[in-house]
């Protein structure tokens, strides 16, 4: 393969498909390459949560921006999506967490996010297959649920129908200077978008990226057992863990009936087969907080790979030595979430238009001290 174009998208992840849908509905020619298929890298391994995040005003404002842009392509998305908006509850056990569910409500009210205290009662009644012992807990109903790969898929059919060209199963080896060296071709383009995830570091040297492994398992039909996506407040003390093993409860109700059960992390970890060590102690998590969750069957279990940094944001824009190069990785737990965004920002980069939020704090350069412009 060897061809021009204006935009060349190495990477066919949810990530990835929203900047070829962005980027080709704005009338650029678009390329996209993936060595492997639509969305089976993190895409794959990601929960399809669609959650506001508040470790900092940065992580806030993309989650929020993103979410918007979900809830405007609701009405647009198929069937196979399975788009959802059940809400989260981030629940609490002690007077501690309660205490943290407070200043998380007050936190988002105060910036326009619908939130809702629930005490003991109000929580047993939203979920009353949850333990009986909880203090309580927030509340927040505009979040939702998608299935992942299929999303991914929409947004890169989306993108072939503004004249993208997608190839997959093709390995991209290097990326310079307006090319990208795919096998023995070459694609020469006047922007090249790196949305590799975990592997943007083999082909942009010098950006801080690491995986972190995580597993999920997915139930057999149980309709009803809950209502809404339920994270314990713990899950942000795991999130912050970057040298340790973690687990924490994080349970999510599929439109199908069935139940996705996560969340675990692990770092330095390269086999991708599933550790029973880590995956007893996610499920016996699970079970602290959902009893009947024992009996249950599951027909699945699986890990995959999320690209973190070590601020927790991802690296969207410009790379400082290399102005042909735009980053779009490093999204972790929250690709899923942050795509629609990260692809709006990246367009905006490139067709030279105002963004919504501020893009400082997602440069790369925040990484990298630039040698020239």
């Amino acid at each position: 393969m060897s061809v021009s174009t204006e935009v060349a998208i190495v990477g066919a992840g949810i990530v990835g498909a929203a900047c070829a849908y962005e980027l080709a509905r704005a009338g650029l020619r678009t390329i996209v390459v993936d060595r492997g298929f639509v969305g089976g890298g993190a895409t794959a391994a990601g929960m399809g949560h669609i959650v506001v995040m508040d470790d900092s005003e940065a992580q806030f404002a993309l989650t929020r921006y993103s979410q918007t842009l979900w809830d405007a392509l609701e009405r647009e998305l198929p069937a196979t999506v399975e788009f959802e908006r059940c809400g989260t509850i981030w629940v609490a056990t002690d007077d501690e967490e309660i205490a943290e569910v407070r200043r998380k409500c007050a936190y988002y009210t105060q910036r326009g996010v619908a939130a809702q205290l629930l005490n003991g009662e109000e929580l047993r009644e939203a979920e009353p297959n949850l333990r009986p012992s909880l203090a309580g807990g927030l509340l927040v109903p505009g979040d939702s649920v998608l299935y992942p790969p299929c999303a991914a898929a929409y947004l890169l059919d989306r993108a072939r129908e503004h004249g993208a060209d997608v190839h997959l199963g093709e390995q991209v080896v290097a990326i310079g200077k307006h090319k990208v060296s795919v096998g023995g071709g070459t694609i020469v383009a006047d922007h090249i978008v790196n949305a590799a995830g975990q592997h943007a570091p083999e082909l942009t040297p010098g950006i801080n990226i690491k995986p972190r492994k995580g597993h999920l398992v997915i139930t057999d039909r149980y309709a009803g057992m809950i209502h809404h996506q339920l994270v314990e407040l713990g899950y942000l003390k795991s999130a912050h863990s970057v040298t340790t093993d973690s687990v924490a409860f994080n349970v999510q109700p599929r439109k199908t009936g069935q139940l996705l059960i996560g969340s675990s992390r692990q770092y330095d970890i390269a086999e991708s087969t599933v550790d029973t060590r880590i995956l007893a102690r996610m499920l016996e998590r699970a079970f602290e907080y959902i009893p009947r969750l024992r009996g249950a069957s599951s027909i699945r279990t699986w890990t995959g790979f999320r690209a973190a940094t070590p601020d927790k944001l991802p690296l969207i824009g410009r790379h400082p030595d290399n102005a042909s190069v735009l980053l779009a990785a490093g999204h972790e737990g929250l690709g899923i979430t942050t795509s629609l965004a990260t692809g709006r920002l990246v367009a905006d980069q490139i067709l030279g238009r105002k963004t919504e939020i501020p893009i400082e704090p997602y440069l790369p350069s925040r990484q990298m001290s630039s040698a020239h412009a």
